[in-house]
């Protein structure tokens, strides 16, 4: 069996953001429920963007890096999404072609709730093991565009972005434990998406669940690894992240039952090999079906690695599906992760006041879902595309006619 992994892998988590203590306040939330959410900040999408234009975004740089032999060379498109625009027509299409790729190509879209970025991300590696040809590439992006619930404990939370990677038989980045995959999956209604407009859910419930099915799912990897341990046979950690205060409530829960560790142990062991996997999305954000690889990717951009490291990825999906994997990564890894600059572009977003994030919200409401004809005012925002787009390439939805929907580039060059 060839070894497959993530070549390559990049965010984009959007051009701007609000500042979450001061989103609290404008709301009149209780502040003391600060601590518990863990977040500083959360990326907001402009009112022309969705999760197109977001997984385009965040693929581009690798398929630039490629060369035109090594682009050819992606066989298979997956995009996982819980914030698709079409019942039919999957988000891969538009994507497919503002990439550039090869017309020999699979292309389609994946959904179970947060679960469907690892869902694509497992079907891409076992075509990429299974085909005969070296060198074969899979092409997997994660994006969403949360539609926030104002004036609820939910809305700080709810961020938008999307995770590229390129799976392929090089995992410059991370190579994946062959087989050592646990599952733990059951339908249950914490959380959901009844129109797409509109979220809704059972925040209790959807711990609960999320720590059961950590517990569930790691038990069962164990019964396929001989004499894995929770804590011993991983270095580092990285979980899905709806806000990193709920990871830290489920590492706390499952560890105090399957290995009776005090307070102080596991604060010292969250810090230890949780820590540097919060670090992104305490700036950005739940974005969904990629949190779990933007924890991922701040584990390898952010820990101490200066030899080989198993890293243990709990991936979770609401209604519900879930699985526990590991991987292995390098001082490699993190010279390709920090290549890409993801902490680089965070810090560079536009900090937007609370009327202009209101202001955001109102017009990214005005397209509805299924609407055939729309035209978006691209100089409505003025201060913030001249602050952020001026000199970097983005792409962006323009309109939409007969259902189709039409995307240019905003600032700098394209080829």
């Amino acid at each position: 069996m060839k070894q497959v992994g993530i070549e390559a892998i990049n965010a984009y988590c959007g051009e701007t953001f609000v500042d979450v203590p001061t989103l609290f306040h404008a709301r009149g939330l209780d502040a003391s429920r600060l601590d518990n959410l863990m977040m500083n900040r959360k990326s907001v999408a402009l009112h022309c963007e969705d999760a197109v234009s977001f997984a385009v975004n965040a693929a581009k740089p690798i398929v630039d890096a490629l060369t035109e032999e090594e682009r050819d060379s992606i066989e298979l498109l997956i995009v996982g999404t819980e914030s698709g625009v079409d019942f039919g027509k999957s988000l891969a299409t538009y994507v497919h072609d503002h990439l550039g790729l090869s017309r020999s190509c699979r292309l389609f879209e994946t959904k179970q709730a947060c679960y469907s970025g690892t869902a694509a991300m497992q079907m891409a590696a076992a075509v990429v093991a299974a085909n005969p040809r070296e060198g074969t590439k899979a092409l997997v992006i994660s994006s969403d565009v949360a539609r926030p619930v104002p004036h609820t404990y939910v809305e700080p939370s709810q961020g938008a972005g999307a995770m590229a990677m390129l799976i392929s038989d090089t995992p410059t980045v991370a190579a994946f434990d062959w087989g050592a995959n646990g599952f733990h999956s059951y339908e249950v209604m914490d959380t959901c998406r009844p129109t797409p407009e509109a979220e809704a859910g059972d925040v209790d419930l959807s711990l609960l669940t999320y720590i059961d099915c950590l517990r569930g799912s790691f038990t069962d990897y164990a019964s396929k690894v001989e004499g894995a341990d929770i804590v011993d046979s991983f270095d580092l950690l990285a979980m899905h992240t709806p806000f990193p205060g709920m990871v830290k409530g489920a590492h706390r829960t499952v560890l105090r039952r399957l290995k009776r560790m005090s307070p102080a142990e596991l604060e010292a062991d969250f810090t230890r090999r949780l820590g540097p996997a919060i670090t992104f999305p305490r700036e950005v954000g739940n974005i969904y079906a990629g949190t779990v690889f933007l924890a991922l990717a701040s584990t390898i951009d952010n820990a101490v690695i200066d030899h080989e490291l198993r890293v243990g990825v709990f991936s979770y999906g609401s209604g519900a599906a879930s699985e526990f994997y590991s991987v292995v990564v390098s001082p490699e890894s993190q010279r390709a992760v920090r290549a890409m600059d993801i902490g680089g572009a965070l810090a560079d977003r536009y900090q937007l006041a609370m009327e202009e994030y209101d202001e955001l919200l109102v017009a990214t409401a005005e397209l509805k879902f299924g609407t055939p004809d729309f035209t978006f005012d691209l100089d409505r925002f003025p201060q913030i595309v001249k602050a952020q787009l001026a000199n970097r390439s983005r792409l962006v939805l323009s309109e939409v006619r007969g259902h189709h929907r039409e995307y240019v580039w905003l600032g700098g060059e394209q080829r």
